[in-house]
């Protein structure tokens, strides 16, 4: 009979419009409270990580035109002449990308 609750304030709603819940948390409060999981939006929500990814994919795209673009125009000849900015920039986004798409470490249940 586990619930899933969205906040604090959805469980005492719950709480104090459902008597068969107010009875088990008057007998047991820990029980009671152990049906409810609260969910984390990290986990729940896929558009959070489909935004993130987004976004660094168009700054990695941005960094990469922006590249071309100055060296059509005659403002970088090498790789001496590469701005900083995009050097950086563009390792963060990388960085941030791989942490995200690569699998979490399990922990083991032994």
């Amino acid at each position: 009979m586990d619930k899933n609750v969205k906040s604090f304030d959805e469980f005492k709603k719950e709480l104090v419009t459902n008597p068969d819940l107010q009875k088990q948390f008057q007998d047991n409060p820990v029980n009671a409270v152990q049906q409810f999981q609260q969910k984390n939006p990290l986990e729940t929500d896929t558009w959070i990580y489909r935004i993130i990814v987004l976004a660094m994919g168009l700054t990695i795209l941005t960094i990469i035109v922006g590249v071309i673009v100055l060296i059509f125009n005659g403002k970088i000849t090498d790789d001496k002449t590469v701005p900083t900015i995009f050097t950086a920039i563009g390792s963060a986004a990388i960085g941030a990308l791989a942490g995200l798409l690569a699998p979490s470490p399990r922990q083991s249940t032994s």
